[in-house]
Protein backbone atom coordinates (compact mmCIF):
# COMPACT_ATOMS: atom_id res chain seq x y z
CA UNK A 1 0.00 0.00 0.00
CA UNK A 2 2.47 2.52 0.60
CA UNK A 3 4.16 1.53 -2.36
CA UNK A 4 1.23 1.93 -4.26
CA UNK A 5 0.63 5.78 -2.48
CA UNK A 6 3.86 6.61 -3.07
CA UNK A 7 3.36 6.43 -7.11
CA UNK A 8 0.21 7.95 -6.96
CA UNK A 9 1.81 11.17 -5.20
CA UNK A 10 4.29 10.77 -7.96
CA UNK A 11 1.19 10.71 -10.80
CA UNK A 12 -0.28 13.82 -9.09
CA UNK A 13 3.20 15.75 -9.40
CA UNK A 14 2.77 14.70 -13.16
CA UNK A 15 -0.96 16.13 -13.38
CA UNK A 16 0.07 19.48 -12.05
CA UNK A 17 2.94 19.77 -14.35
CA UNK A 18 0.44 19.12 -17.35
CA UNK A 19 -2.67 21.03 -15.78
CA UNK A 20 -0.42 24.09 -14.80
CA UNK A 21 1.22 24.27 -18.17
CA UNK A 22 -2.00 23.58 -20.27
CA UNK A 23 -3.71 26.71 -17.94
CA UNK A 24 -0.66 29.01 -18.29
CA UNK A 25 -0.20 28.92 -21.64
CA UNK A 26 -4.61 29.04 -22.47
CA UNK A 27 -4.56 31.78 -20.11
CA UNK A 28 -1.06 33.89 -22.10
CA UNK A 29 -2.73 33.12 -25.49
CA UNK A 30 -6.40 34.59 -24.58
CA UNK A 31 -5.35 38.09 -24.22
CA UNK A 32 -3.17 41.15 -22.64
CA UNK A 33 -4.15 41.64 -18.90
CA UNK A 34 -2.54 45.05 -19.33
CA UNK A 35 -5.23 46.39 -21.15
CA UNK A 36 -7.48 45.95 -18.38
CA UNK A 37 -5.10 47.06 -15.54
CA UNK A 38 -3.87 50.31 -17.32
CA UNK A 39 -6.95 53.08 -17.78
CA UNK A 40 -7.36 54.30 -21.20
CA UNK A 41 -5.26 57.28 -21.26
CA UNK A 42 -1.75 55.52 -20.04
CA UNK A 43 1.09 56.38 -22.08
CA UNK A 44 2.82 53.64 -23.77
CA UNK A 45 5.99 54.12 -21.69
CA UNK A 46 3.62 53.39 -18.93
CA UNK A 47 2.21 50.32 -19.84
CA UNK A 48 5.41 48.70 -20.83
CA UNK A 49 6.60 50.02 -17.16
CA UNK A 50 3.64 48.03 -15.72
CA UNK A 51 4.39 45.00 -18.51
CA UNK A 52 7.61 45.01 -16.89
CA UNK A 53 6.84 45.03 -13.22
CA UNK A 54 4.64 41.49 -13.58
CA UNK A 55 6.93 40.09 -16.22
CA UNK A 56 4.87 40.27 -18.77
CA UNK A 57 7.64 40.87 -21.08
CA UNK A 58 9.31 37.61 -20.80
CA UNK A 59 8.82 34.66 -23.45
CA UNK A 60 6.34 32.36 -22.62
CA UNK A 61 8.57 29.85 -21.89
CA UNK A 62 10.94 32.02 -19.53
CA UNK A 63 7.42 32.70 -17.52
CA UNK A 64 6.38 29.47 -17.04
CA UNK A 65 10.01 28.65 -15.83
CA UNK A 66 9.66 31.27 -13.39
CA UNK A 67 6.00 30.59 -12.43
CA UNK A 68 7.37 26.65 -11.75
CA UNK A 69 10.55 27.77 -9.47
CA UNK A 70 8.05 30.36 -7.30
CA UNK A 71 5.38 26.94 -7.11
CA UNK A 72 8.15 25.11 -5.98
CA UNK A 73 8.25 27.69 -2.84
CA UNK A 74 4.16 28.04 -2.47
CA UNK A 75 4.13 31.12 -4.42
CA UNK A 76 1.75 31.25 -6.91
CA UNK A 77 1.73 34.89 -7.86
CA UNK A 78 0.36 38.10 -6.50
CA UNK A 79 -2.90 39.04 -8.23
CA UNK A 80 -2.95 41.63 -10.56
CA UNK A 81 -6.18 43.00 -9.15
CA UNK A 82 -6.34 42.47 -5.61
CA UNK A 83 -2.06 42.96 -5.19
CA UNK A 84 -2.58 39.74 -2.45
CA UNK A 85 -0.74 36.58 -2.63
CA UNK A 86 -3.81 34.41 -5.02
CA UNK A 87 -2.86 31.49 -3.16
CA UNK A 88 -4.09 33.15 -0.07
CA UNK A 89 -6.93 34.82 -1.60
CA UNK A 90 -7.88 31.24 -3.06
CA UNK A 91 -7.46 29.72 0.41
CA UNK A 92 -9.54 32.27 2.11
CA UNK A 93 -12.55 31.15 -0.25
CA UNK A 94 -11.99 27.44 0.01
CA UNK A 95 -14.05 26.78 3.46
CA UNK A 96 -16.75 28.51 1.90
CA UNK A 97 -16.30 25.82 -1.15
CA UNK A 98 -15.92 23.46 1.40
CA UNK A 99 -18.70 23.65 3.28
CA UNK A 100 -20.87 23.73 0.11
CA UNK A 101 -19.73 20.66 -1.25
CA UNK A 102 -19.60 18.77 2.05
CA UNK A 103 -23.38 19.88 2.59
CA UNK A 104 -24.49 18.89 -0.77
CA UNK A 105 -22.86 15.64 -0.89
CA UNK A 106 -24.55 14.65 2.48
CA UNK A 107 -28.04 15.73 1.12
CA UNK A 108 -27.06 13.37 -1.87
CA UNK A 109 -26.25 10.20 0.02
CA UNK A 110 -28.47 10.59 3.27
CA UNK A 111 -31.44 10.45 0.68
CA UNK A 112 -29.65 8.29 -2.43
CA UNK A 113 -28.84 5.36 -0.77
CA UNK A 114 -32.48 4.52 1.02
CA UNK A 115 -34.33 5.74 -1.86
CA UNK A 116 -31.97 3.83 -4.41
CA UNK A 117 -31.75 0.58 -2.16
CA UNK A 118 -35.87 0.73 -1.58
CA UNK A 119 -36.23 1.10 -5.62
CA UNK A 120 -34.20 -1.84 -6.37
CA UNK A 121 -36.34 -3.75 -3.59
CA UNK A 122 -39.33 -3.04 -5.19
CA UNK A 123 -38.39 -2.97 -8.79
CA UNK A 124 -41.52 -2.28 -11.10
CA UNK A 125 -43.55 -0.90 -8.21
CA UNK A 126 -44.91 2.68 -8.20
CA UNK A 127 -42.05 3.59 -5.11
CA UNK A 128 -39.65 2.17 -7.90
CA UNK A 129 -41.59 4.14 -10.78
CA UNK A 130 -41.73 7.18 -8.96
CA UNK A 131 -37.63 7.09 -8.10
CA UNK A 132 -36.96 7.09 -11.70
CA UNK A 133 -39.10 9.63 -12.64
CA UNK A 134 -37.54 12.02 -10.10
CA UNK A 135 -33.86 11.12 -10.74
CA UNK A 136 -34.70 12.04 -14.49
CA UNK A 137 -35.84 15.46 -13.58
CA UNK A 138 -33.29 15.84 -11.70
CA UNK A 139 -30.47 14.85 -14.53
CA UNK A 140 -32.40 16.68 -16.59
CA UNK A 141 -32.61 20.42 -14.75
CA UNK A 142 -29.66 22.36 -15.18
CA UNK A 143 -28.44 23.48 -11.42
CA UNK A 144 -28.54 27.45 -12.10
CA UNK A 145 -31.60 26.92 -13.43
CA UNK A 146 -32.51 25.48 -9.95
CA UNK A 147 -31.30 27.76 -8.38
CA UNK A 148 -32.95 30.94 -9.83
CA UNK A 149 -36.37 28.94 -9.83
CA UNK A 150 -35.85 28.43 -5.63
CA UNK A 151 -34.79 31.88 -5.18
CA UNK A 152 -38.14 33.13 -6.85
CA UNK A 153 -40.07 30.64 -4.98
CA UNK A 154 -38.59 30.48 -1.33
CA UNK A 155 -36.99 34.08 -1.59
CA UNK A 156 -39.65 36.30 -3.43
CA UNK A 157 -43.12 34.84 -3.34
CA UNK A 158 -42.67 32.98 0.45
CA UNK A 159 -39.80 34.81 1.45
CA UNK A 160 -38.74 31.45 3.48
CA UNK A 161 -34.91 32.15 3.29
CA UNK A 162 -32.20 34.35 2.46
CA UNK A 163 -31.16 34.46 -1.30
CA UNK A 164 -27.92 35.01 -0.91
CA UNK A 165 -24.85 35.55 1.09
CA UNK A 166 -23.00 33.18 3.85
CA UNK A 167 -23.41 33.02 7.56
CA UNK A 168 -26.17 30.70 9.09
CA UNK A 169 -27.78 27.37 8.08
CA UNK A 170 -30.59 29.09 6.59
CA UNK A 171 -27.90 30.45 3.70
CA UNK A 172 -26.84 27.00 3.00
CA UNK A 173 -30.42 25.31 2.19
CA UNK A 174 -30.83 26.91 -1.14
CA UNK A 175 -27.39 26.19 -2.89
CA UNK A 176 -26.64 22.94 -1.51
CA UNK A 177 -29.80 21.75 -2.43
CA UNK A 178 -29.82 22.73 -6.12
CA UNK A 179 -26.52 21.71 -6.39
CA UNK A 180 -27.47 18.30 -4.83
CA UNK A 181 -30.65 17.93 -7.13
CA UNK A 182 -28.22 16.36 -10.14
CA UNK A 183 -26.22 14.26 -7.81
CA UNK A 184 -28.90 12.78 -5.88
CA UNK A 185 -30.66 12.15 -9.19
CA UNK A 186 -27.31 10.21 -10.63
CA UNK A 187 -26.50 8.88 -6.81
CA UNK A 188 -30.01 7.17 -7.06
CA UNK A 189 -29.88 5.70 -10.44
CA UNK A 190 -26.19 4.08 -9.63
CA UNK A 191 -27.34 2.46 -6.62
CA UNK A 192 -30.48 1.20 -7.88
CA UNK A 193 -28.81 -0.46 -11.17
CA UNK A 194 -26.16 -1.81 -8.49
CA UNK A 195 -28.49 -3.76 -5.90
CA UNK A 196 -30.67 -5.04 -9.22
CA UNK A 197 -27.43 -6.34 -10.88
CA UNK A 198 -26.22 -7.59 -7.24
CA UNK A 199 -29.54 -9.39 -6.51
CA UNK A 200 -29.26 -11.58 -8.90
CA UNK A 201 -25.95 -13.37 -8.17
CA UNK A 202 -25.11 -16.44 -6.25
CA UNK A 203 -24.27 -15.70 -3.02
CA UNK A 204 -26.96 -13.52 -2.35
CA UNK A 205 -29.12 -16.59 -3.38
CA UNK A 206 -27.62 -18.82 -1.06
CA UNK A 207 -28.00 -16.06 1.19
CA UNK A 208 -31.48 -16.46 1.11
CA UNK A 209 -31.38 -20.14 0.87
CA UNK A 210 -29.97 -20.25 4.16
CA UNK A 211 -32.92 -18.39 5.49
CA UNK A 212 -31.31 -15.45 6.34
CA UNK A 213 -33.73 -12.50 6.64
CA UNK A 214 -34.53 -10.18 3.59
CA UNK A 215 -33.47 -6.77 5.17
CA UNK A 216 -29.73 -8.53 6.36
CA UNK A 217 -29.59 -9.91 2.78
CA UNK A 218 -30.01 -6.46 1.40
CA UNK A 219 -28.02 -4.20 3.41
CA UNK A 220 -24.92 -6.60 4.28
CA UNK A 221 -24.81 -8.41 1.68
CA UNK A 222 -26.20 -6.30 -1.27
CA UNK A 223 -25.39 -3.13 -0.51
CA UNK A 224 -21.89 -3.48 0.14
CA UNK A 225 -20.91 -4.89 -2.80
CA UNK A 226 -23.06 -2.52 -4.33
CA UNK A 227 -20.79 0.42 -3.25
CA UNK A 228 -17.67 -0.20 -4.56
CA UNK A 229 -18.09 0.87 -7.81
CA UNK A 230 -20.41 3.52 -5.95
CA UNK A 231 -17.43 5.05 -3.97
CA UNK A 232 -15.70 6.09 -7.10
CA UNK A 233 -18.50 8.14 -8.38
CA UNK A 234 -18.97 9.48 -5.12
CA UNK A 235 -15.48 10.63 -4.83
CA UNK A 236 -14.89 12.41 -8.15
CA UNK A 237 -18.35 13.84 -7.72
CA UNK A 238 -16.74 16.10 -4.63
CA UNK A 239 -13.92 17.01 -6.81
CA UNK A 240 -16.26 18.37 -9.76
CA UNK A 241 -18.34 19.84 -7.67
CA UNK A 242 -15.56 22.51 -6.20
CA UNK A 243 -15.75 23.40 -10.16
CA UNK A 244 -19.30 23.08 -11.23
CA UNK A 245 -20.29 24.98 -8.01
CA UNK A 246 -19.09 27.88 -9.88
CA UNK A 247 -22.30 29.56 -11.30
CA UNK A 248 -24.33 28.05 -8.25
CA UNK A 249 -21.77 30.57 -5.94
CA UNK A 250 -22.35 33.22 -8.44
CA UNK A 251 -26.41 32.43 -8.27
CA UNK A 252 -26.61 32.82 -4.41
CA UNK A 253 -23.13 35.02 -3.98
CA UNK A 254 -21.81 32.30 -2.35
CA UNK A 255 -18.23 33.68 -1.08
CA UNK A 256 -16.52 30.50 -2.48
CA UNK A 257 -13.97 29.78 -4.89
CA UNK A 258 -15.91 29.33 -7.38
CA UNK A 259 -17.18 33.43 -7.32
CA UNK A 260 -13.56 34.08 -7.25
CA UNK A 261 -12.19 32.29 -9.99
CA UNK A 262 -15.44 33.82 -12.20
CA UNK A 263 -14.37 37.81 -10.95
CA UNK A 264 -10.77 36.36 -11.82
CA UNK A 265 -11.56 35.72 -15.36
CA UNK A 266 -13.57 38.46 -15.94
CA UNK A 267 -9.93 40.92 -15.65
CA UNK A 268 -7.62 38.40 -16.45
CA UNK A 269 -6.40 38.13 -13.41
CA UNK A 270 -3.98 35.14 -14.43
CA UNK A 271 -2.30 34.40 -10.92
CA UNK A 272 -5.60 33.77 -8.89
CA UNK A 273 -6.86 31.57 -12.10
CA UNK A 274 -3.85 29.58 -12.34
CA UNK A 275 -3.86 28.96 -8.15
CA UNK A 276 -7.64 28.15 -8.47
CA UNK A 277 -6.64 25.64 -10.87
CA UNK A 278 -4.02 24.03 -8.54
CA UNK A 279 -5.69 24.30 -5.78
CA UNK A 280 -9.48 22.36 -7.26
CA UNK A 281 -6.62 19.90 -8.85
CA UNK A 282 -4.88 18.98 -5.49
CA UNK A 283 -7.88 18.54 -4.13
CA UNK A 284 -9.63 16.48 -7.18
CA UNK A 285 -6.19 13.94 -6.72
CA UNK A 286 -6.58 13.67 -2.75
CA UNK A 287 -10.38 12.28 -3.37
CA UNK A 288 -9.27 10.39 -6.11
CA UNK A 289 -6.68 9.11 -3.48
CA UNK A 290 -8.61 8.56 -0.65
CA UNK A 291 -11.24 6.61 -2.81
CA UNK A 292 -8.45 4.01 -3.98
CA UNK A 293 -7.85 3.49 0.22
CA UNK A 294 -11.46 3.16 0.61
CA UNK A 295 -11.39 0.68 -1.98
CA UNK A 296 -9.32 -1.98 -0.19
CA UNK A 297 -11.67 -1.11 3.01
CA UNK A 298 -14.55 -2.59 0.90
CA UNK A 299 -12.99 -4.86 -0.96
CA UNK A 300 -9.82 -6.71 0.19
CA UNK A 301 -8.96 -8.70 -2.98
CA UNK A 302 -7.72 -5.44 -4.33
CA UNK A 303 -4.89 -5.13 -1.86
CA UNK A 304 -3.89 -8.53 -2.95
CA UNK A 305 -4.32 -7.51 -6.92
CA UNK A 306 -1.85 -4.56 -6.20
Amino acid sequence: MGLYILRRLYQAVLVFLVVSGIVFSILHLSGDPIALLMPPEATPDQVEEMRRTLGLDQPLAVQYALFLKNAAQGNLGVSYHHGQSALKLVLERLPASLELVAATLVISLVLAVPVGVLAASRRGSAVDRAALLGSLIGISAPPFWIGIAFILIFCVELQWLPSSGRGTWAHLILPATSLALYRLALFIRLIRAGMLDVLTMDFIRTARSKGVSEKKVIYKHALKNTLIPFVTIAGMQMGSLLAGAIVTEKVFAWPGMGRLFLEAIGVMDFPVIIAWTLVTASIFLTMNLAVDILYVWLDPRIRHEK
